[in-house]
């Protein structure tokens, strides 16, 4: 499961980035020989009418798009082609072809890499859409506790004797949940079917398991969505609060928790781990954490969202995954964080395999995230990367020359270098952290 997700998702990128290499190209007037999704011994091909040989190779992990006067999958020269064609041949290759054209081909694949994650974004929130307001509920989750009477579309007006406020804006919501008391029944005024009448509801936000986080304790030790934890050492939370508390103050130490899963009690024992998380102020925070995402005690009703707003919230979303990883890079750079964070091919594929394991919505979303990253590490001004190109054609329209042969088979050299490098860093990494 955990290789054929990584495959997939590897895949799906890998595509997308060429795929913008190839079609801007041909836009451009730049003509592309081959379009392959991986590497080595070619499993399947066929040509089309523009004379571009599409194929699959056997090893999966990536691929690439030649242009015509391409000594290799790299874009090198072809030592002495270009010399050997008329000037309308010539112009067909990329390094025949004006500047513009070679600069939008290039900047195509990153640019197709973050288009499909906005997309993706996009498409998932406008499927979820955006809660109503006043807050009200979709549908309740199954929660170990009797004496429940508030129902799906009652809307929420007090919880606790406390006014219920926007739940879209955290600065205010917040608070709020702070404020209640943390039992596991609250008296709830409601709004329901145009009267005002007041029930029993549980805690808004209980210890509720509503994602688990890969390579987390709680993944590791077979925690699922849908569990709800009862008990840690003995003592009873109704709070997802009261959990982060204890987790927070644990200095690693073993916790063991009561859970509930449709009906049955279940026992686990787990470690809380070290985690760097961002802050809002671009700053990193080390955490003790268990790996587990918390949520209401119900979906909350939702609205249309329109596909404007969609595109608007999947670019924000992409904007707020770079600004993340720059941070992140920086800080280990720093040293900061540890250099733990960053993961390698297989870190990589057991989160993969652990998103798929949590639903397709949950492994589209990674893709999305992946495919954020994987176009913000092609624009690294690194030669062999996508940035590399476009540092070298930076150069060339301010001097008006490209770089000499020798100057760029140095760069290039010093470029695969620090790649390499940097993939068997992170290969560690995974081995060893």
């Amino acid at each position: 499961m955990t290789i054929l997700a990584f495959v997939v998702a590897l895949s799906a990128i890998v595509a997308v980035h060429e795929y913008g290499h190839y079609i801007v190209g041909r836009w451009s007037g730049i003509k592309a020989d081959v379009f392959s999704i991986g590497f080595g011994p070619v499993i399947w091909s066929r040509m089309d009418k523009h004379g571009t040989r599409w194929q699959v190779a056997l090893l999966p992990f990536g691929g690439f798009v030649k242009f015509r006067g391409d000594a290799d999958a790299a874009s090198a020269t072809a030592e002495g082609a270009l010399y050997q064609m008329s000037p309308e041949e010539r112009r067909q290759t990329m390094h025949g072809a004006p500047l513009w054209a070679r600069t939008a081909t290039v900047a195509a694949g990153p640019v197709f890499n973050f288009v499909l994650s906005i997309l993706v974004f996009a498409t998932i929130m406008m499927t979820q859409g955006k809660v109503a307001e006043p807050l009200a509920v979709g549908e309740l989750k199954p929660l170990p506790v009797e004496g429940i009477t508030l129902q799906p579309g009652d809307a929420l007006l007090n919880v606790a004797g406390i006014d219920v406020p926007d739940f879209g804006n955290p600065d205010v919501f917040d608070p709020f949940m702070d404020q209640l008391p943390t039992e596991p029944l609250l008296d709830y005024v409601v709004l329901r079917d145009g009267q005002e009448v007041t029930v029993q509801g549980p805690y808004p936000l209980p210890p509720l398991v509503a994602q688990l986080a890969p390579q987390s304790a709680a993944f590791e030790i077979n925690m699922r969505p849908g569990d709800v934890i009862t008990a840690v050492d003995g003592t009873p939370i109704h709070a997802f609060s009261e959990l982060k508390e204890v987790v927070e103050s644990s200095d690693g130490r073993p916790l063991a928790l009561k859970v509930w899963r449709e009906g049955e009690t279940l026992d686990f024992v787990l470690e809380p781990r070290r985690v760097d998380e961002p802050q809002p102020d671009g700053g990193f925070e080390t955490q003790w954490r268990i790996g587990i995402a918390g949520a209401l005690a119900f979906d909350p009703a939702t609205e249309r969202l329109g596909p404007v707003e969609a595109v608007q919230r999947g670019a924000v979303q992409v904007w707020d995954i770079i600004e993340g990883s720059m941070s992140g890079l920086y800080h280990m750079i720093t040293g900061a964080i540890s250099s733990c964070n960053m993961s390698g091919p297989i870190g990589i594929a057991e989160v993969s395999g652990a998103m798929a394991s949590q639903g397709a919505q949950s492994f589209i979303w990674f893709i999305a995230v992946l495919s954020t990253a994987v176009g913000l590490l092609n624009l690294f001004p690194i030669p062999v990367l996508d940035g590399g190109h476009l540092a070298f054609y930076a150069y060339e329209a301010v001097s008006g020359k490209p770089p000499s042969d020798r100057a760029l088979r140095i760069l290039m050299t010093l470029g695969l270098t620090l790649i390499l490098s940097l993939m068997a860093f992170a290969l560690y990494n995974d081995i060893f952290c």
